[in-house]
């Protein structure tokens, strides 16, 4: 999904792509969960485009905190820079949430780029 891409840029970006930012309790309550399994409304797919477009919200919403979090994980001065640059993806992606729920629908688009 374009949002995806999106927060890995941003994290990218960030320098920090490849780091854990998820605070350890979280990290805890998560597993706890995975524990659980699968909720059943994730397998539901959203319907209507007002439940996609609230979907893909909340998903900008969580990409913008990763990338925060992870941008307090690094130095002061570059802190700044990172900020900045993670709440302008977010933006970038909420002025573009449409055309990001069409492509995300349009699996025609979809191209094989691993050379096999």
């Amino acid at each position: 999904m374009k949002l995806l891409i999106g927060a890995a840029l941003a994290l990218g970006l960030c320098g920090l792509a490849g780091a854990q930012v998820t605070p350890p309790d979280v990290a805890r309550h998560q597993q706890q969960e995975l524990k659980r399994g699968d909720p059943p409304r994730w397998s539901k797919p959203d319907r209507t485009q007002a439940a996609q477009l609230a979907t893909l919200r909340k998903e900008i919403s969580a990409a913008l905190r990763e990338a925060l979090e992870a941008c307090k994980q690094q130095g002061a001065g570059a802190n700044s820079a990172c900020v900045k640059e993670a709440r302008a993806t977010a933006r970038e992606d909420m002025s573009n949430i449409r055309e990001i729920n069409i492509a995300s629908r349009d699996l025609s688009k979809t191209y094989e780029t691993s050379g096999k």
